[in-house]
């Protein structure tokens, strides 16, 4: 999408910055930018009425639309996604990464104004493991990679790098000794390949994943071993592969490996509510996304975005006078699972279940990849409802009808938390033009960075259509 590059600088009213020390009863995270972000995006560039780019005609605005559009800032949201995606990085479900996280959020909705809770929850141990190098690696790719349980963790080794390949037993030659191994890595040979390396004194085992079906790339992933194992084996995703290849082309390479056992872990759902004039019984509208990421994602988008414009919509919606309850929901744990929502939906009466007339899930509304065209209306079981109704009425008063889907089956996000129960929701999220399974290669990589993978005009877009849809639905 064309505009003019332009630096973000920090926000200038009374909200906190993004760096600043929350002032509330909770304890909460205290993340220091240093100043303002410096990441320089094609920003949005449209005024209220302008036609927004790839729209078909100029918009058609109520004046409720109006109340919502004249305050949404990217820039506020760019400030928030760099605290998630750059400064905490990989929040990986029940870890410590994805509780400051939550704090975070909790503490920007707490400022708000909003009636915020944390609702914990417990989830499955997670083991992982972070490379380095003595003599830096390139700083464009996160290094967080998985561990696998089966072998050494909580401990740390530094070697020489050799690639052995696709690992036959006669690339196992004394040269191994004393080295972290490089190895392709396939399921059925993952015994074989590792008792190679033991018995070649290898310190440590680097799995390296089969490149995925462009335009998907392989993820980073904790490699499940059939027998235990004294050194640390762990598995990368296909960017990092790559590059540790062509550092190795260059001359010599030294790792640092360590590997961490997290368990007895605890996630967390950021949940954070204003009542409506309608009253304590009355109906909720929710919008939500989830704030966890998958090994060595610093999800950008995945979720980032989802969960900077719950944020930005939360402060513009603060202050705005509505009839029903506006509620919003930042899942934890939803790459594992959908454990999050779930949990949560479980946990709700029926009474409560009852109240919610619709659900915004929000997974994914920022990327930059230029197929990612469409903007998908998705619902669990394929049928239309409040939620979708309400997006794609914003989208035709926006000018976007023809780059809006129709309604289309798919899951896997959490609004089939809610749909699993008769609740209305939907998930939205601009994916390529084909078919929502068509995401960007740095869907679920150490690439779904700000710089890599982010527009600011679809967030603001995907904000627009989120914010007049729900304020819409929760009445004025």
């Amino acid at each position: 999408m064309s505009s003019l590059d332009e630096t973000v600088t920090p926000p200038h009213d009374s909200s906190p910055s993004v760096g600043s020390t929350s002032l509330n009863r909770r304890r909460m995270l205290t993340v220091a930018l240093g100043g303002a972000a410096t990441v320089a995006l094609p920003a949005p560039a449209w005024a209220t009425d302008d036609q927004r780019p790839g729209a078909h005609r100029p918009p058609r605005l109520t004046p409720q639309d109006r109340k919502v559009i004249a305050q949404l800032s990217t820039r506020r949201a760019l400030d928030h996604l760099t605290v998630l995606s750059e400064d905490i990085g990989p929040r990986i479900g029940g870890t410590e990464s994805e509780r400051r996280a939550a704090h975070y959020i909790a503490s920007q909705l707490d400022h708000f104004g909003y009636d915020t809770t944390l609702q914990p929850f417990p989830v499955a141990d997670k083991f992982l493991a972070q490379l380095s190098s003595p003599a830096g690696l390139p700083d464009d790719l996160n290094w967080q990679a998985g561990a696998s349980a089966q072998a050494a963790l909580d401990t740390t080794v530094t070697a020489s790098v050799i690639d052995v390949g696709a690992g036959a037993a006669a690339d196992f030659t004394a040269d191994v000794s004393g080295k972290i191994v490089l190895v392709n890595y396939v399921a059925a040979q993952r015994e074989q390949l590792a008792a190679r390396a033991v018995a070649a004194g290898a310190v440590g085992l680097i799995f390296l994943p089969t490149d995925g079906i462009e335009p998907r790339r392989a993820s980073a992933f904790s490699p499940s071993m059939p027998t235990p194992l004294a050194i640390p084996v762990v598995g990368v995703a296909q960017a990092q592969k790559h590059r540790l290849r062509a550092l190795l082309a260059t001359g010599p390479l030294t790792l640092t490996i360590a590997t961490t056992a997290h368990r007895g872990l605890t996630s967390h759902n950021v949940l954070a509510e204003r009542r409506g004039r309608s009253g304590a019984g009355g109906p909720v509208v929710m919008v939500s996304a989830h704030y966890d990421t998958v090994i060595g994602a610093p999800g950008a988008n995945d979720d980032g975005s989802g969960t900077v414009l719950c944020l930005e919509l939360a402060r513009v919606l603060k202050a705005i006078p509505i009839n029903a309850t506006v509620r919003f929901g930042l899942w934890g744990s939803e790459e594992q699972g959908l454990i999050g929502s779930r949990y949560y939906v479980r946990e709700l009466p029926q009474s409560e279940r009852d109240r919610i007339v619709a659900v915004y899930q929000n997974d994914m509304v920022a990327t930059s990849w230029d197929p990612a065209t469409r903007y998908w209306l998705l619902s669990f079981t394929g049928q239309s409802n409040r939620a979708t109704d309400e997006v794609a009425a914003a989208a035709q008063r926006l000018g976007y009808q023809p780059r809006i889907s129709p309604v289309t089956q798919r899951g896997a996000s959490d609004h089939q938390s809610f749909q699993e129960v008769g609740i209305a929701s939907a998930n939205f999220s601009w994916r390529g033009e084909e078919s929502p399974a068509l995401l960007e290669p740095p869907y679920h990589s150490p690439e779904d960075t700000i710089a890599k993978n982010i527009s600011l005009e679809r967030l603001q877009v995907s904000m627009e259509l989120i914010g007049c849809a729900t304020y819409a639905t929760a009445g004025h």
